[in-house]
């Protein structure tokens, strides 16, 4: 018997969690729970860390989890690598479900940059207006900059943002283009910081940037140990029934 254990919190996990409950497979969604409110899903769902990669690895081993499918954002580089981690040690196959990166077009002003700390750095001295499009985890990297910040965050804060001269819209995605250029204008941004999550969901303010002219200080994705990866949930369907147990070797 399959059990899959599913790594989400992005639109890619969600279309495949549905995938996964329409055939019936024996599958468990688990949120690191960094969300207050997280979006419902059609699979049984855990909530939180699992310790590290050994933590991990016991739960593959105590639910007897046959699959692990790495459907986390891009950026959540630490959870990914405890996932690969615990797969090699318990010798579970896994997947990682991950959508491709944003490639700029000619049209695009576009300054790459390996991490937040280089993005911070990569602002304008003179004070500016940014559209710090990261979430909230990582805030600090850009407390000393002059800057007046407009971020774009799922939940209220429950605390203090660690930013001086700071706006905070809470929403959730997909966003639009023109609502997006809409709220560049009304903030007079005049730069923009973003990781390459790709995806369509949040490619809505790159589209309002090029056609405002800004300027994109783009982090690009961190490194991973290598994995079997795909870049849809199909795909992720396709390589589950491929990688399942024969039924004639089971003795069935």
């Amino acid at each position: 018997m399959s059990r899959i254990l599913l790594l989400g919190g992005t639109t890619e996990a969600g279309q495949l969690a549905r995938l996964l409950a329409d055939a019936g497979m024996d599958a468990v969604y688990s949120y690191a729970g960094r969300t207050t409110y997280p979006v419902d899903q059609p699979l049984p769902i855990r909530i939180g860390g699992f310790g590290g990669a050994d933590g991990l690895a016991d739960y593959l081993r105590a639910q007897a989890i046959s699959h692990v499918i790495d459907a986390t954002h891009p950026f959540a580089d630490q959870i990914s690598r405890n996932a690969i981690a615990a797969a090699k040690a318990t010798t579970v196959p896994i997947l990682s479900l991950h959508r491709l990166p944003w490639q700029p077009d000619a049209r695009d002003n576009w300054l790459h940059v390996p991490d937040l700390q280089a993005a911070a750095k990569a602002l304008p001295e003179e004070p500016a207006r940014v559209f710090l499009a990261i979430g909230r985890q990582h805030l600090a990297a850009f407390a000393e900059r002059p800057h007046y910040w407009l971020l774009r965050l799922v939940d209220p804060p429950a605390a203090p943002l660690p930013l001086r001269n700071a706006h905070a819209v809470i929403a959730r995605g997909p966003f639009t283009p023109d609502a997006d250029e809409a709220l560049l204008r009304d903030h007079a941004i005049t730069h923009i910081v973003t990781k390459n999550a790709g995806g369509t969901g949040a490619k809505a303010k790159l589209i309002a940037a090029r056609r405002l002219g800004l300027p994109v200080v783009m982090v690009d994705r961190p490194a991973l140990p290598p994995c079997t990866s795909v870049d849809n949930p199909e795909a992720a369907m396709d390589w589950v029934h491929q990688t399942r147990p024969s039924r004639s070797l089971r003795g069935v």
